[in-house]
């Protein structure tokens, strides 16, 4: 399935961020089952084992000036899931965007949005909205600016907090 952050990433200009807030996502995504049979899809050092068209459409913006940032807030120890979103967060910073991690017992004193979502250029919010046992089962575009300032915000004060993904050690 085509990433539906890409089109709009495609046409952002300034900034696009990311803010996820789950330990666990659709268990039937066949590079996670891969990964928790012991097979690494990729290599780090070998691309063509996993660049993808995600890939490419971080690249192409990041080439452009837009900065893309992902936050990840997580609880620890960290789910077999956000465990593989960790080992394969590589691939994104090599793609061209900045990764953190922030664990929820260093958020206990902060309001956080209930859902995950993109902010493009602080105009477009994407809110992507899961099933209980992790599928998606809505996306939500709204063009709301201050619904996306507030989610600029938000995302903002866990982005001051989190760790940069080089220097996160999963728990």
């Amino acid at each position: 399935m085509k990433p539906p952050a890409r089109k709009p990433l495609s046409q952002a200009q300034r900034s696009a961020i990311h803010l996820e807030v789950r330990d666990h996502y659709q268990s039937e995504d066949p590079d996670y089952l891969e990964w928790r049979e012991g097979r690494r899809k990729f290599t780090p050092d070998n691309r063509s084992d996993w660049w993808e068209g995600w890939h490419d459409a971080v690249h192409a913006a990041a080439s452009r000036g837009v900065a893309i940032r992902r936050a990840r807030v997580v609880s620890e120890p960290l789910s077999d899931y956000v465990r593989w979103e960790y080992d394969y967060a590589a691939t994104n910073v090599a793609a061209g965007e900045q990764v953190r991690w922030l664990p929820r017992r260093r958020a206990k004193d902060l309001a956080i949005p209930a859902v995950d979502f993109w902010v493009f250029d602080s105009e477009l919010v994407l809110f992507h909205h899961f099933s209980g046992d992790g599928v998606l089962v809505e996306r939500e575009y709204v063009t709301d600016a201050e619904l996306a300032t507030w989610c600029t915000d938000a995302f903002d004060v866990i982005w001051d907090r989190a760790t940069p993904h080089e220097g996160y050690k999963p728990v």
